[in-house]
């Protein structure tokens, strides 16, 4: 696989693709929904609650605070998570935008 040339595309569609790139894993869908089922920030231990590997899940969890999706505190020996709503915001504008484009169905296609 080749290396992506990020440079020949818009800032939008870049930071659109990383968005994507980065929700496009289950196990990090799981985590951000699991946190918005919480409906509060999270600290105990996701991995008995998504039945994954502590490493595992370490790894998923800084990919989303990479992103800025998710924050994270630390409280004494936990480490306390939320959604960063701002962030989480401007994912639904750019995701919207991007699918609230009207297409045309061709009869060749």
């Amino acid at each position: 696989m080749g290396i992506t040339r990020t440079e020949i595309y818009s800032a939008e569609h870049n930071k659109l693709g990383l968005m994507l790139k980065i929700l496009g894993h289950p196990a990090r869908i799981a985590i951000l929904q699991y946190i918005i089922d919480q409906k509060t920030c999270i600290c105990n231990d996701l991995v008995e609650e998504l039945g994954l590997a502590q490493a595992t899940i370490s790894q998923h969890l800084k990919e989303l605070k990479n992103i800025g999706v998710i924050q994270g505190t630390i409280e004494g020996k936990s480490v306390c998570y939320c959604i960063d709503e701002k962030i989480w915001k401007e994912f639904q504008k750019q995701f919207n935008l991007f699918f609230d484009q009207d297409v045309c169905a061709r009869k060749c296609c």
